[in-house]
């Protein structure tokens, strides 16, 4: 057999495994999200723009509530005859979806309801939502007729079916032109990227709610295939169309309604009105609500707060534009991905350099990515992760093949994933394979916790994806300082790290280290509280606790799933040094064990003796205030005041102590140990407990 023959053979051998491996991986669903994610990002950055010319949104907005308020005094909720005027206004419009429930009786009374329903009647041109629900509801013969009337005269079989419905009032059901369903379902992530067109209630279909308007006017046709419109068949995905969202802020034209209000008031021939009642002729105008408080948050593919009304526009701008998102049936997807095994398996055991294979495996990645990226641009999506998945896993098994036969596994292992793991770990277990194995071995690491103190009031007051960014931010921060202090990050839990020194690499200034990184995530957080301030955010306060001694480090967990970690009443102490920062209001603790070995590197104060919850020893503990060659004038007098305070206190001087700790708490009301210690010696001037380890605190909590 020739060398040509076995390369041709050991490629295909590869591709194969490549191809298997990613394929099982791509359809197992472990990417989903992500894949939704990067379906995101394309769309806000490929996705077309440009402004609407026929479809507006009027906006019930903060602008409208607050002149109405202060012009004619009316207050929210609004009356439902405000409306009258805006319906008189848009008769000329070719419809007018009215995205706002009305299911009860106006709280002002019938007239209301009946000044409306005869405004509605009189645009002739009005479509009100339904809500279709599996809540247990028996519909009216009224809303049974109503439901007839909008719906869809068709042989579907909707995949979405409903048991009851939320309808509107009985006295605008004969008013409206029509309606249909509002009531959609996001993704597993909670973003709307699709809304089916039909929906299934009692032997009945029922559109979307811009649908009915389209088949009536004719604009969409069922056919025995689907809808289409003209000769374009919308494309139908799990019974829902994908959503093109325009990139452009203001794609659609949006008008306040207090502004056609004025319009329709003002106008006459002697007065020009802000908006012509021409402007809306021809159009699709939705009206729903902007203001804060008023609509239910949506978040899409372009915006992480939307609104329904905004979503319905979509819908209609993509159905009468034609302008659809086409998924691409699979078998291309596993076309691409076989032709993408293939050529990476090929060159890369033709090419034995390094920086050869890393600029094929570069090279495919962005074709793999150029190729989905410009069939999107086109209106045809095709998965974006799974080829990317191709790339590397073909990459990972023909790189492994090809540096394994060649001895080179090991500049294999090193280049491509020091990327991915901690430099140190990665070097060690190039030297020590067997650290992947399960079990640990005893070291002395210097242990590091953080928590965040204020995030969880910062986060109530923000949408969780905007507290997500901000803990992502801090961490990030948090991360690169722990990293280039020669730390590695062991966890993340909730919003704290723990990290540690002294393994798998041991050094003298591990203690030093740990200490430097606590005084500078200090100092970071500070940066980006600055930053949060001046957006009217709260601020975040961090605490720390330092503490070295000797620990199991190692693999721990089970054979198919292990963490490289550390274990030990010296990590337990550690996270129990962060919390009494709340007893002592300070921000980093450091244990008596830690300080010895950093020698006179770091100015200090001492906390005095401290027994945590469940152990009998005390252990000697000091705020960590900063480095000796940092300029620290006013806290050193601070801390020599503080001390003296302290040893007046040890030697039961009270009434002195005091004195002295009130000398500090006069410039500094919040400085936490000498108001803890002052607190301390009241207590022992009143009930004096002075047999045994007086000195020592107590901690009751963890």
């Amino acid at each position: 057999m020739t060398e040509t023959s076995k390369k041709v053979r050991k490629t295909i051998a590869l591709t194969a495994i490549s191809f298997v491996l990613s394929l099982a991986a791509a359809f197992s669903g472990v990417l989903n999200i992500y894949e939704l994610r990067s379906f995101d990002l394309l769309s806000r950055n490929l996705n077309p723009a440009g402004t609407s010319d026929n479809i507006v949104i009027v906006a019930v907005d903060q602008k409208s509530l607050d002149a109405l308020s202060a012009q004619k005094m009316i207050n929210w909720p609004w009356p439902r005859q405000v409306y009258a005027p805006i319906l008189a206004y848009l008769s000329e419009a070719d419809a007018v979806f009215m995205d706002i429930f009305f299911t009860e009786p106006s709280s002002y009374g019938v007239e209301d309801d009946l000044l409306f329903s005869k405004a509605i009647k009189q645009t002739g041109n009005v479509y009100f939502p339904v809500g279709l629900t599996n809540m247990a509801k028996e519909l009216s013969e009224a809303d049974r007729e109503f439901i007839r009337k909008i719906a869809v005269s068709a042989d579907l079989h909707p995949d979405l079916v409903y048991k009851s419905a939320v309808t509107p009032l009985d006295i605008y059901e004969t008013s409206v032109k029509g309606g249909g369903n509002v009531k959609i379902n996001p993704d597993e992530d909670g973003i709307y990227r699709r809304i089916p067109l039909v929906f299934g209630l009692d032997h009945t279909v029922v559109p979307q709610f811009v649908m009915d308007y389209l088949l009536s006017a004719g604009l969409v046709t069922y056919r025995q295939d689907g809808f289409y419109v003209r000769d374009t068949k919308i494309p139908v995905v799990k019974d829902g169309l994908m959503l093109r969202y325009n990139r452009d802020k203001v794609h659609f034209i949006t008008v306040s309604a207090v502004d056609i209000i004025n319009s329709y008031l003002e106008k006459g021939p002697l007065k020009k009105p802000l908006l012509e009642k021409d402007f809306f002729k021809g159009k699709k105008v939705f009206i729903g609500y902007t203001a804060p408080g008023l609509f239910d948050v949506k978040a899409t593919s372009l915006s992480a707060v939307s609104t329904g009304v905004h979503i319905n526009a979509t819908a209609l701008d993509n159905i009468l534009n034609g302008d659809f998102i086409r998924p691409l049936n699979d078998i291309y997807l596993i076309i691409f991905m076989l032709l993408i095994c293939y050529a990476v398996s090929h060159f890369v055991l033709r090419h034995h350099s390094v920086y050869v294979s890393l600029s094929i495996f570069s090279l495919a990645a962005f074709t793999a990515l150029l190729i989905p990226a410009a069939l999107f641009m086109n209106g045809l999506y095709i998965k974006i992760l799974f080829p990317l998945l191709s790339v590397g896993t073909s990459f990972v098994v023909a790189a492994g093949f090809s540096y394994a036969t060649e001895g080179k596994e090991r500049r294999f292992i090193k280049r491509t994933f020091m990327q991915y793991m901690d430099k140190n770990i990665v070097e060690y277990i190039l030297k020590n394979p067997e650290v992947i194995k399960p079990g640990g071995q005893r070291r002395r690491v210097t242990i590091f916790f953080t928590d965040l103190a204020g995030f969880t009031t910062l986060a109530e007051s923000l949408p969780p994806e905007q507290s997500v960014m901000i803990l992502h931010t801090i961490f990030n921060s948090f991360t690169e300082v722990i990293i280039e202090n020669k730390g590695v990050i062991d966890k993340y839990i909730g919003d704290a790290i723990m990290a540690f020194w002294g393994a798998p690499l041991e050094t003298d200034d591990d203690e030093i280290n740990a200490c430097k990184a606590a005084l500078q995530c200090v100092q970071k957080l500070e940066e980006l509280n600055e930053t949060h301030k001046g957006k009217g955010w709260s601020q975040v306060d961090v605490r720390i606790g330092v503490h070295m001694g000797d620990a199991v480090v190692g693999n721990m967990g089970s054979d198919r799933l292990f963490d490289y970690t550390v274990i030990g009443d010296t990590v337990n102490l550690a996270s129990r040094l962060e919390s009494v920062n709340k007893v002592f209001r300070t921000h980093i603790i450091i244990s008596g064990d830690t300080l010895k070995r950093t020698g006179e590197h770091f100015f200090v104060r001492d906390l005095g003796l401290i027994e945590v919850k469940g152990k009998d020893v005390a252990v000697n503990i000091f705020e960590l205030v900063g480095e000796r060659s940092d300029e620290l004038s006013e806290k050193r007098q601070v801390v020599e005041i503080y001390h003296h305070g302290l040893a007046l206190y040890r030697e039961e001087k009270w009434d002195e102590a005091i004195r002295t700790f009130d000398m500090v708490i006069a410039g500094h009301p919040c400085d936490g140990p000498s108001l803890f210690y002052r607190g301390r010696c009241e207590q022992q001037r009143k009930a004096p407990m002075l047999t045994g380890n007086w000195d020592v605190v107590k901690m009751s909590e963890k």
